[in-house]
């Protein structure tokens, strides 16, 4: 990993010369890094597309089943709903929405964590850019595929002008930093539980049910569709969806996201410095 701009410096395999790292950004260049760190698991990627596309398509007969005995419900007709379902499959991968995707948990069990902590850079912006990197190359190569299957076999709408368009890609984007907000400080709590499989299982239940995995979250009742929308998961799913299909207020959307992103950012700043403090780290 690259060091401090004051020498030959490193990320991956490929030497940067101090005149180079001048020129292109610390950051910038972690980014770079996570996108080709998973462009080498391309098979990977490429099976998870196809499961997402087969899952997809279950998911589309069973909505279209609801909304053949339900017109109109929640305010989406039945080609609003199939686009939901596929665009939301393309928003497993690039979300984590099932968790990980960091590998904090590993390097904090392994002790490599004293070694981030003491970088002259960010842990929580060093590991931001690097899931960046991930989420673009995984929106390019998990995530497209299930929308051209669906398109394909459904014939799922496209938006209808190029703010629409700038609009989602915009949503997506601070949905991105919404989930690594809350994947980072479910990673970090390893420092304090040692084990964190039981805060992954809760996390990927409130996840799949509040985000609109499972289904838009304007089919639940009352309150609770109230209470689902408040939270921050709707901004990883619902929120960026809703942009796609233009049933959200644009600006309304990116404030509620953006405050979302700004508390969860804070409160991993909080957390990491938390752990700068005291840190039980097994077998480190």
């Amino acid at each position: 990993m690259a060091g401090p701009c004051a020498g030959p410096n490193t990320v991956g395999n490929r030497v940067l010369t101090p005149r180079r790292c001048k020129t292109i950004p610390l950051y910038a260049r972690l980014v770079r890094y996570g996108f080709r760190k998973h462009a080498t698991y391309v098979w990977a990627a490429i099976a998870g597309a196809f499961t997402n596309s087969v899952f997809g398509i279950l998911r589309a007969y069973i909505l279209i089943a609801l909304w053949q005995a339900r017109p109109g419900l929640a305010g989406y007709d039945m080609s609003d709903a199939i686009t939901f379902c596929f665009i939301t499959q393309a928003f497993i991968g690039p979300m984590q929405l099932f968790g990980g995707g960091l590998g904090l948990p590993e390097r904090i069990r392994s002790g490599d964590i004293a070694l981030d902590l003491v970088r002259p850079a960010s842990l929580q912006l060093w590991t931001l850019a690097e899931d960046l990197g991930r989420a673009a190359y995984l929106f390019l190569v998990r995530g497209i595929p299930p929308m051209l299957v669906g398109a394909a076999l459904f014939g799922i709408t496209t938006p209808d002008s190029l703010g629409q368009w700038l609009a989602f890609l915009t949503g997506f984007a601070i949905a991105v930093v919404v989930s690594f907000g809350w994947r980072y400080l479910m990673a970090l709590s390893v420092c304090w539980l040692v084990d964190d499989r039981g805060v992954a299982v809760a996390s990927m239940v409130l996840t799949t049910f509040f985000s609109g995995m499972m289904v838009p979250l304007h089919l639940f009742p009352g309150r609770l569709d109230d209470l689902a929308m408040s939270l921050p998961w709707a901004a990883m799913v619902q929120l960026p969806t809703d942009l796609y299909l233009g049933k959200a207020p644009v600006l309304e959307t990116f404030a509620f996201q953006a405050l979302w992103a700004v508390v969860l950012l804070g409160l991993g700043a909080l957390a990491t410095r938390a752990i700068r403090h005291k840190v039980v780290i097994q077998g480190g």
